[in-house]
């Protein structure tokens, strides 16, 4: 595969893209594959390599930075927004959704979720029944900076400037957000659903073998439920939030199977080593439960856009291939597409 090269070699806000890398962009924007699944007969080891120098070439790491801090900034506004909404159709909305945040135990670390939940109790004790509209347009925007900071970097590992006005992009992105919020939170309602008839099955069921399994089903639908739900939501985010020229929604993708599996076992990672070698305390302070949270919004916006550079590279590829092949014969790029 001598003909592949990297187009990835530059930083993406780099706009003096050479024509070949601009033409490649271009394509990928207008005719993106219909399965990323289809490597077009580029070897994995090809594509391994070329993400492993877009990693560096595009910055991932400084743009998961940029998106740790802005998922903490956007938070509690995001927190205060799912209660609020969920308080629309539910009393005590505040305590129901204090026991769904319960099971991100799963994934954050326990002394960073303790603070969420401390915060997150405290601001719904403060707020009143007068304040929820406007209280809940300003949250939801507030919120949408972390999904704008998405747009932006995404927009980056793909090669593509965002023409979307200011106000159509942050429509965008309020959209995305909510919608967004209220996946994880049929997610984590879904795991509470599953330990609740888990759970009353061993108490309405007689039988203790009988009552094992259905408790077992259960868990292990709610489960299965909230994993769909979450590779729905980087579907969601890869579809959404780029601004491509014309789009092909693909329900899970090769990078998304990979940021998925990277952000489950960067999670599990983070919480082992603190486990055993818990000294943020001792280095931060009192900040150190901030610290923690920060490093694992970190770690997920890594893993996001370690999928999104994975499937940008497969487009690329295969992109290189259509170019080629319209260069050889008579027909134009848009043709070849």
């Amino acid at each position: 595969m001598k003909g592949f090269t990297i187009i990835g070699a530059h930083s993406i806000r780099d706009l003096r893209l050479i024509p070949h890398e601009r033409q490649i962009a271009e394509l990928v924007s207008r005719s993106p594959l219909h399965s990323l699944w289809d490597l077009k007969g580029v070897p994995v080891r090809v594509l391994a390599t070329r993400t492993w120098k877009a990693l560096f070439a595009d910055r991932l790491f400084g743009h998961a930075a940029e998106l740790g801090f802005y998922f903490l900034f956007a938070l509690f506004p995001t927190l205060f927004s799912a209660s609020s909404i969920l308080g629309l159709a539910a009393r005590s909305a505040d305590k129901i959704y204090d026991r769904l945040l319960a099971y991100l135990s799963v994934v954050i670390p326990a002394s960073a979720l303790g603070t969420v939940l401390r915060t997150f109790n405290d601001t719904t004790a403060a707020a009143t029944p007068g304040k929820l509209t406007f209280g809940l347009i300003v949250a939801v925007w507030s919120a949408s900076v972390g999904i704008s900071a998405i747009q932006d970097t995404l927009n980056a590992v793909y090669k593509i400037e965002d023409t979307r006005s200011y106000v159509k992009a942050r429509i965008y992105a309020i959209g995305l957000t909510i919608l967004l919020t209220i996946l994880v939170t049929c997610s984590l309602a879904c795991l509470l659903g599953g330990d609740f008839f888990g759970t009353l099955a061993y108490h309405r069921i007689h039988y203790p073998i009988l009552a094992t399994a259905f408790s077992v089903a259960a868990r292990v639908i709610g489960w299965a439920l909230a994993t769909a739900l979450l590779c729905l939501s980087f579907a969601a985010i890869y579809y959404w939030a780029p601004d491509f020229r014309n789009r092909c929604w693909q329900w899970l993708t090769p990078g998304g199977a990979i940021g998925i599996v990277g952000w489950l076992l960067a999670s599990l990672g983070l919480r082992l080593y603190l486990h055993y070698f818990n000294n943020y305390s001792i280095t931060y302070g009192s900040l150190g439960a901030v610290i923690i949270l920060l490093t694992w919004f970190y770690l997920s916006g890594l893993m996001l856009l370690l999928g999104a550079e994975i499937n940008s590279e497969i487009e690329a590829a295969a992109a290189e291939i259509r170019l080629a092949a319209s260069i050889s014969s008579p027909e134009s790029p848009e043709s070849a597409a």
